[in-house]
């Protein structure tokens, strides 16, 4: 298990090394849940946005996603070889490449949410339901700095 290394208490109450620790335990509870869609984390969080509402372009999607262009069309060359999304050239903007899912991509986007419930189910097993929400809200809310 990624989160026990044996590192002293003064380093293991630290936020940094909690919040590091319980993404890597993610990781390690999802990304074989993943494997059998054949995608990764990475790869099920850009179905998720390109598929979440109105067609966005590569370049809105990494503003987003907090990642760099040349990352972000790197990423969307691997789904498209995967036949997950396509590329549209948006009206009006011919430089632009919109990015929407193919019917294969909305099916693995809806069976990757899935396995990331349960993951994510797996991982707060330890926690009363209403310690599990709780503690969904608060990183809501730090992370949107509220």
């Amino acid at each position: 298990m990624s989160s026990d290394l044996g590192a002293p208490p003064a380093v293991t109450r630290r936020l940094g090394y909690l919040l590091k620790h319980a993404q890597l335990r993610l990781a390690e509870l999802a990304e074989p849940l993943y494997a059998p869609l054949g995608i990764t984390g990475r790869q099920l969080a850009l179905l998720t946005l390109f598929g979440a509402g109105p067609a966005l372009s590569q370049q809105e999607g990494a503003a987003r996603l907090g990642i760099d262009r040349t990352t972000m069309v790197a990423l969307v060359d691997e789904l498209e070889d995967k036949e997950l999304v396509r590329r549209e050239v948006a009206p009006g903007d011919r430089r632009k490449r919109l990015v929407t899912l193919t019917g294969e991509g909305e099916r693995v986007r809806a069976a990757g949410e899935e396995v990331t419930r349960h993951a994510e189910a797996l991982l707060l097993a330890p926690l009363a339901e209403e310690d599990a929400e709780r503690l969904r809200a608060a990183l809501h809310r730090v992370v949107r700095g509220e």
